[in-house]
């Protein structure tokens, strides 16, 4: 329905906030300039209407997990690889995306928009916190997490060599934890929960919707790290060290 060719394509977007990003990439505006139908952008654009039809069906399809599966049943190799392949690449594609739109959003809407001006900073803020927090468990928790996690299930003997004690590193992380989790909360004071004013344009719907899919992401980002992945994890070390 979305990619119907008589839609308007700021229509579009207000229904679906993830089409956003396929109108972009063709340069296509669906913000002021969006009262055209998606035919006739597409003619004016020299595009393929049914290359765009079918990339807005892409981008806004709905994966979705079942509530059957149980997170904590999964092998503790499987879940840091889950973690990076899904939050964390979700993370390095999402920041710098938003961000450019945040900023060049707030430079052309300072005068309409100045509540804009603090949620931009508290953005920028965000991504250098979530950008090192994300190197840190790349490049320190998640390969010592799985080092331990193959010397237990190996029953190493000399496994208890590899054991270094998370408990400092894991303090490190619950700490950037702590202050990303306190940027959220202003940015969700700031913005009233995400919920944009009725007046707010599509561009400004957007970013609302853009920032709270990030939240709710990383809610449940930091939820399998430290309701399940950490704790196993310091499980795991005690046990190497009995053997």
């Amino acid at each position: 329905m979305l990619s119907n060719a008589e839609n308007r394509i700021s229509d579009i977007v207000r229904i679906d906030y993830r089409t956003a990003d396929v109108f972009k990439k063709h340069s296509i505006n669906y913000c002021c300039g969006g009262q055209v139908s998606l035919q006739d952008a597409c003619t004016m654009r020299n595009i393929n209407y049914d290359t765009v039809a079918k990339e807005l069906e892409e981008a806004t399809r709905n994966v979705r997990l079942s509530n059957i599966l149980s997170y904590k049943e999964w092998r503790i190799d499987f879940l840091v690889d889950y973690i990076f392949n899904v939050h964390h690449a979700y993370l390095h594609k999402t920041l710098p995306a938003l961000k450019a739109h945040l900023n060049s959003f707030v430079n052309g809407h300072k005068q309409k928009y100045p509540e804009m001006v603090r949620v931009e900073q508290l953005f920028s803020d965000l991504c250098e916190h979530l950008t090192i927090h994300s190197l840190h468990e790349e490049e320190i928790i998640f390969p010592y997490i799985k080092q331990i996690d193959s010397a237990f299930r190996r029953r190493e003997t000399y496994g208890n060599l590899f054991v270094r004690t998370l408990r400092k590193p894991l303090s490190n992380v619950e700490r950037e934890h702590r202050e990303i989790d306190e940027i959220f909360a202003e940015i969700r004071v700031r913005t009233n929960n995400y919920q944009f004013p009725a007046t707010a344009c599509t561009n400004y719907q957007v970013i609302y919707h853009k920032l709270q899919e990030l939240d709710e992401d990383f809610l449940q980002h930091s939820y399998l790290e430290h309701e399940i992945l950490f704790p196993r994890a310091i499980e795991i070390e005690q046990q190497l060290l009995q053997f």
